[in-house]
């Protein structure tokens, strides 16, 4: 039986964190193929260290980006690498957008994934899963964007300090940053803030009281009145100094922070991550729709919290599961909200690619602070957050 009295803390990390900068840079890569060729194929895996950033992967897309040869233009992909962190604000001597060395390892699509993918091609006649795999989606009613609210608490304050670095509103702040934010629910709902972490990058010239004083408006500003926790349980750069940071002080790699990208802990994990991977990675897109449909199905009131698991495997077209649980907050028949759900949206590859719009350009911007739980942009992005169907299954029941 689920517990209504209990304490639950999620946490996030900033755009400037070492993960999260090979995110942008791998996610970077894939708009830059989709933009030249919506099919095109992109895998790209990112690590980074002092000065270094090295990108490998497999690809499959139109000249210029890969010659007839399959040889891939490692000037471009490297300008992409620059070009996402300075855009994130790194200028340090420890990793520098223009003196970083840069490494291109990225090459031609492996033939064999390649057939269990392209329609008619392999066991399938349809077009197949890029991998076999379970993808998860959630959404429950704490927040208004329908997320968990640990979680949306802590990308809110991270996003709030990072609009203030860009914007030259906070001084002395780095782009690398964490935050954690422990919940009190009551009765199952939650009802205030018992603790909250924040650890950032600063300038050498900053105290932890300077620190301090720049933080603390931040947290006030995201947190509901009457939820700011005690004076003492608050945590700002607890180990008191944090100048070196970022691929300097840690190494990164893509991938690495995939509860941080999806729900915080509250709900399953399949264990795929999504940076770097085009549309046809059911790790992703299968995510994706995972997440409009559990948000659709809480949107449409007959639900105020469900869990979605899809299952594929790859070269099959259709999932093998479509599971639904709404944890007891149900007014329907879960067995027939699955079929419902299935005959809303073609839960194919290409289905879902179709359905949202995901052969498009929309994908570095999701490498920091969430995919979900965002607004939906008017090019396409976040297209998994609209509440479009809502209506389409509260009629159905």
């Amino acid at each position: 039986m689920a517990k209504d009295n209990y304490l639950f803390t999620s946490e996030s990390v900033s755009e400037g964190h070492p993960d999260k900068v090979c995110d942008r840079i791998s996610d970077g890569v894939v708009d830059a193929f989709l933009a030249a060729d919506p099919e095109a194929r992109v895998a790209c895996e990112t690590l980074t260290t002092t000065n270094r950033i090295v990108l490998a992967g497999e690809v499959r897309g139109p000249a210029p980006l890969v010659d007839a040869a399959g040889n891939v233009d490692k000037a471009r992909i490297e300008q992409i690498a620059r070009d996402s962190v300075k855009d994130i604000g790194y200028e340090q001597d420890g990793f520098h957008w223009e003196t970083a060395s840069v490494e291109v390892h990225l090459h031609a699509q492996s033939v064999d994934i390649a057939q269990g993918v392209d329609a008619g091609s392999g066991v399938d006649t349809e077009e197949g899963a890029g991998d076999q795999g379970i993808m998860f989606g959630y959404a429950c009613r704490e927040t208004e964007i329908l997320m968990p609210a640990p979680i949306f608490f802590s990308h809110e304050i991270l996003r709030s300090m990072a609009d203030a670095r860009h914007s030259g509103a906070d001084k002395g702040l780095g782009p690398d940053s964490k935050s954690q934010v422990t919940l009190q629910y009551e009765n199952g709902k939650p009802v205030r803030a018992t603790s909250v972490v924040v650890s950032t990058q600063h300038g050498a010239d900053l105290s932890r009281d300077d620190v301090t004083a720049i933080v603390m408006p931040h947290i006030e500003h995201v947190l509901p009145d009457g939820w700011m926790p005690s004076a003492d349980e608050i945590y700002i750069n607890p180990t008191g100094k944090f100048v070196i940071g970022g691929p300097d002080g840690d190494c990164g790699l893509t991938g690495r922070k995939i509860i941080v990208d999806t729900y915080g802990g509250a709900a399953p994990h399949g264990g795929g991550a999504f940076s770097g991977k085009d549309p046809t990675k059911v790790d992703r897109s299968a995510a994706y729709v995972a997440r409009y449909l559990a948000k659709n199905v809480v949107a449409s009131g007959v639900a105020d919290k469900c869990t979605i698991q899809l299952a594929y495997a790859i070269g099959i077209s259709k999932p093998l599961s479509v599971y639904v649980d709404t944890h007891g907050t149900g007014q329907v028949d879960e067995d027939k909200l699955s079929t419902v759900l299935q005959n809303l949206v073609d839960l194919t590859p290409r289905g879902i690619r179709t359905h949202l719009g995901l052969n498009r350009a929309i994908y570095a911007r999701t490498a920091a602070y969430g995919h979900f739980g965002r607004q939906p942009d008017g090019d396409g992005g976040f297209s998994w957050e609209k509440t479009d169907i809502a209506d389409a299954i509260k009629g159905a029941f």
